[in-house]
Order: C-alpha cells, then sequence, then structure tokens
C-alpha cells in the first residue's frame, strides 16, 4: 500500500486512517498549517510516516515564505521547523526528518530552485523509507518459522511508514515466502488502529488474522496460543529501550513470563542517538476525552474523568531482537546498537 500518501500538484493528499476501513477519504494539505494540524490530530499516524509528512510539511512551509517574500531566511525554517516538531513528542522520526531537511536547506538556501530542491529531498525520505521497510522486512522474515502464530500491537503496517511496513513487513515477507503463519491483533485502544488498520492491512493481503481485546494477552500467553511477538517502534534509545504505543510494556511482560520471543522491527531513523535509555523519552499524553468516545460514540458518562497516555517504554532487558534494515540487532544492545552509527 503506497496510496496512502502522495504529492501531485503542490498538494500533499494524506488518506484519512480515522476513518479506515469503512471509508476512503483524502485530506488535502496546501499549507504547513494543515500538515501540523493532520499529524496533531491523528490523520496520520506511526513514527516514520510522521517524518515523511513532516519533510513534505517543509516543503509548503518554504513554498508559502516564497510567495510572501520571495526568500526563505534560515528564520523562516526554523519556524517552519518548530511549527511541525510540537505536533507529537515520542516519535523520534520527526525530528530526525526535520533535522535532515535542516541540511538540506543549508545546502540549497541560495539555490533559485530551492523549492524543487527541497522537494527532491521529502521525496528521497519517502522512497527511502520504503526500501528500508523492504530491506528490514527480508531480515525479519528469517526469525518467523512456518505454522507460527505471531501477535502484534497497534499498527506498524504500510500505512504507518511510507509504505510496505516493519513489524507487519516482517509478517508480510514471511507470508510471501510461502510460510503459512497466523496473526493475532490486539484491537489497540481507543483509536484501535489494530482493529481498524492492522487487520484490514492483513485481510488485504490474505493473511490469516484474529483481532483480539487488548486485555486477551495474558490469557492468550498462558494458552500457549502466541509463538512470537513482533511489535514496531517510536523511538529506540542507545541501549534499546523502546517507546512504542500503550500497551506494549504490557506485551513484553507477559512475553518474558512466558519465554515468547519478543522483537521490535524499527528503521535506522528510530533510534535516537541523543538519549542513553528510555527514561529520557518524552511520553505523549493525549487529551482524556478520547478514551471516553469509540467512533465518536460516548462510552462513560461525560462528567467522567479519564487518562490516555499515547506510549509506554519497554525496557531493553525484554527484548529479544531489534530488527533493522542494516540487519537483525542482538544483545547486548547497547554495543551493536553503537555500532550502527
Amino acid at each position: 500500500m503506497t496510496d496512502h500518501i502522495y504529492w501531485q500538484d503542490n498538494i500533499l493528499y494524506l488518506l484519512d486512517q480515522r476513518l479506515l476501513p469503512f471509508k476512503r477519504l483524502y485530506v488535502k494539505c496546501r499549507t504547513l498549517k494543515d500538515v501540523a494540524e493532520a499529524i496533531k490530530n491523528m490523520t496520520i499516524r506511526g513514527a516514520p510516516l510522521i517524518g515523511i509528512v513532516a519533510a513534505y510539511g517543509v516543503v509548503l512551509g518554504i513554498k508559502e515564505a516564497i510567495k510572501s517574500k520571495g526568500r526563505v531566511t534560515e528564520k523562516d525554517f526554523n519556524r517552519i521547523s518548530n511549527t511541525l516538531i510540537k505536533t507529537r513528542p515520542t516519535a523520534v522520526n520527526l525530528s530526525w526528518a526535520l533535522k535532515r531537511m535542516q541540511r538540506a536547506y543549508l545546502k540549497f538556501r541560495d539555490d533559485p530552485y530551492l523549492e524543487g530542491l527541497m522537494l527532491k529531498e521529502a521525496v528521497s525520505i519517502h522512497v527511502e523509507d520504503i526500501e528500508n521497510n523492504r530491506m528490514l522486512s527480508l531480515f525479519g522474515a528469517e526469525l518467523i518459522e512456518d505454522g507460527d502464530t505471531i501477535l502484534t500491537h497497534c499498527n506498524a503496517g504500510a500505512l504507518a511508514m511510507g509504505g510496505y511496513g516493519t513489524a507487519l513487513g516482517v509478517i508480510r515477507a514471511a507470508h510471501e515466502s510461502g510460510k503459512k503463519i497466523k496473526v493475532i491483533a490486539t484491537e489497540t485502544r481507543p483509536y484501535l488502529q489494530g482493529a481498524r488498520l492492522t487487520a484490514w492491512e492483513l485481510y488485504q493481503e490474505n493473511i490469516d488474522v484474529e483481532v483480539v481485546p487488548d486485555n486477551h494477552v495474558g490469557i492468550l500467553c498462558y494458552k500457549g496460543a502466541i509463538d512470537k511477538i513482533i511489535v514496531g517502534a517510536d523511538r529506540i534509545a542507545l541501549n534499546g529501550d523502546t517507546a512504542n504505543k500503550v500497551g506494549t510494556y504490557m506485551l513484553a511482560l507477559c512475553a518474558h513470563r512466558h519465554k515468547i520471543p519478543f522483537f521490535v522491527a524499527a528503521p535506522i531513523s528510530t533510534f535516537d542517538r541523543d538519549i542513553e535509555d528510555g527514561s529520557y523519552i518524552k511520553i505523549e499524553e493525549r487529551p482524556g476525552k478520547e478514551v471516553k468516545y469509540i467512533m465518536g460514540v460516548p462510552i462513560t458518562h461525560r462528567d467522567i474523568k479519564a487518562r490516555y497516555y499515547s506510549f509506554d517504554v519497554t525496557p531493553h532487558k525484554y527484548i529479544t531482537n531489534i530488527i533493522t534494515e542494516k540487519g537483525i540487532i542482538k544483545k547486548p544492545f547497547k554495543r551493536y546498537i553503537h555500532r550502527l552509527f
């Protein structure tokens, strides 16, 4: 799936993931503000995709600046970047993409074709993400055995990336190699990314998938119904501590207790070389009202309080391997992660 994001006639088109799988509607981003809002309001989600969309957002911001005053100063670029960096604090791919766009800006800022060159850089980020996902998935597929039942949490498929996927990419690559596998997808409250997106992606690929409530992970592990667990990541510290969709930590604890391999699949851009461990990862807390509704329907009294952390951190000791486009990282993670950089 690569049609969930595309650029045409100076407009960025984003498939509104809040409406899937029941409705396909594209949001048109014509301005920097449109892009920032699309990231913040969950029109799109998934750490790598957020980075890609932000890169295109920079292009739109530059286009606006040029139209307004004929040039783009460093102050203008910093304003554009700051607008985007504030949208989602946990996913490191956002800051990674903005830093890469900044390097391109500093290189080409005096070029009369600045806008086109910046668009070329954004497209490169997009294309490279798809290529990295495919390479990552080939490495990860080696860890999957014929007949495995794999549990995954949230959505780390093509919809969360430029295309193909990380955790789901590994599953897709194993399936394409002829291995017969089954996937159990947690529904992933409160946005139901697992039930709405992961299950839908796998169904489109003719991969056997079953949706379960989030609170079923313990009993499934206890019953021996799970062979492996694979998740994506939004930020990975230098010691291997990993931030991912809230609930991932509980999965890792269950896997550890029942001796089930627990894999994290993520591109190199998800590693944060500036932090030593997960204690430095800022966890996004979204409005509690998002818990009180499912698809716009209230599920509790309007005056009841609610809390929603979008992510949690899984300590590296509960992770078996980290799968990247450079290969599979084994323990001790810190030693091998440092080698990547």
